[in-house]
């Protein structure tokens, strides 16, 4: 069984970026206004088809979360554009890093049909426009 080392055992001088997988360099992630229509959540079910993309919720705050490699991450999870780096890199240090974090939110969706699903069970149902529209969510009358 492999131990995973903690911060906090590192020796002087030593690099968590050393034994990480680059957590951070993998994705970025933005709050985004809290869903409370179905115009809304289809609006992040459109965001989702449009590759890895998934949102979580963490402390009431809605996240959405772009999955991409930064393209100057080297095979061993290091920047291959150190020197150049953008400042938001520069900025970030290892006290806010997310190494011993597994990433356990208090929502977490990884596809459109997970987010739908959601909105179905906790937003009102929704009239069709048309009677020739499909039903694919509960309905409550047909104009």
């Amino acid at each position: 069984m492999i131990q995973k080392i903690k911060k906090e055992d590192l020796k002087p001088g030593e690099v968590l970026c050393s034994y990480c997988t680059a957590k951070c360099c993998r994705y970025f992630a933005f709050p985004i206004d809290t869903p409370d229509c179905w115009e809304d959540f289809d609006h992040l079910r459109w965001y989702m088809i449009h590759g890895r993309v998934s949102l979580f919720v963490e402390d009431d705050t809605w996240y959405i979360m772009i999955h991409a490699d930064c393209r100057h991450l080297q095979e061993d999870h290091l920047c291959g554009n150190y020197l150049e780096r953008p400042n938001v890199c520069r900025e970030y240090t290892t006290e806010n890093c997310e190494f011993e974090d597994d990433a356990c939110y208090d929502k977490y969706f990884e596809s459109p049909d997970q987010i739908w699903e959601y909105a179905e069970a906790v937003l009102p149902q929704r009239k069709r426009k048309r009677k020739t529209d499909e039903i694919s969510l509960p309905v409550l009358s047909v104009n």
